[in-house]
């Protein structure tokens, strides 16, 4: 399948449901703009790499953000939604069921080895009906060895059901610069610290603070891979001082900003 570029020319897709191969493999650039997936699904499964830019994917009562150099994987039948803003070039590839009974049953996202990050490119310029049992058969079965044994890379937050908690969550995703206390957020949707704090462990498995903080950790992974500077992603998270964000970031990843995307955004050797 050719390289897409969004907007995708008429025609231009082919849902790979459609293809009788076990593995079907493309690639997808934009260099502009954003686009978005609405709420769909697959039968197959999906390996998504994020080699330029960033994108997130809502599923599984989660978010996640995928930035440079990590892969997410959305089980078959998986209802998601998809979006990314600026530059972006991924690539993915969608695998039956059957394929491999080692892939994870749930999603995750993992980190993307050199290997794993060139078979993915190598393997989206196969052609769409490739000759089974040959060479681009054997590239396949080595792509998915090298995902089954990567690690795992924890860009997910939790998302409550509960109406209450999803009214703080959309308030903070519209000024993620707001640093309120919890009373404060309390009062807000009519509870009790205590009572916030207890609802937020229960749908989410976290803290109110751990769950705040991880909602900055992805939207700081977000905004540094879309180019913006580290005195930026801090003042736009409501952080007084620069080494106060790295100090959270570091805390929370066990790396610097600075240090975990220029990891990220190295060529690769």
């Amino acid at each position: 399948m050719p390289i897409l570029r969004y907007p995708h020319k008429e025609n231009e897709w082919i849902e790979p449901d459609e293809i009788d191969r076990p593995v079907v493999t493309f690639g997808a650039i934009t260099e502009i703009g954003s686009f978005e997936l609405d709420v769909h699904r697959h039968r197959k499964g999906q390996i998504l790499l994020v080699q330029r830019g960033a994108l997130s994917c809502e599923m599984d009562g989660g978010l996640w953000i995928v930035p440079p150099r990590s892969a997410m994987w959305i089980p078959g039948d998986t209802l998601h939604a998809i979006k990314a803003t600026g530059a972006l070039e991924g690539y993915c590839a969608f695998v039956d069921p059957g394929a491999d009974h080692r892939l994870p049953q749930r999603s995750c996202a993992v980190s993307v080895t050199p290997l794993l990050r060139e078979l993915l490119i190598r393997a989206a310029h196969l052609p769409l009906l490739y000759q089974e049992g040959g060479a681009a058969s054997r590239l396949l079965a080595v792509l998915l060895d090298e995902f089954v044994s990567a690690e795992n890379d924890d860009l997910h937050l939790p998302m409550p059901e509960d109406s209450r908690l999803r009214q703080i969550v959309n308030l903070m995703m519209v000024s993620p610069d707001e640093r309120a206390t919890l009373d404060v957020w309390a009062k807000r949707i009519g509870m009790s610290a205590r009572s916030l704090e207890r609802l937020t462990s229960r749908e989410t498995g976290m803290s109110f603070g751990r769950w705040r903080q991880q909602l900055a950790v992805m939207l700081a992974v977000r905004w540094l891979a879309e180019g913006a500077s580290i005195q930026q992603v801090a003042a736009s998270l409501g952080y007084e001082s620069v080494p106060s964000f790295v100090t959270m970031f570091r805390k929370a990843l066990g790396i610097s900003p600075g240090r975990y995307m220029a990891a990220r955004q190295a060529e690769p050797s």
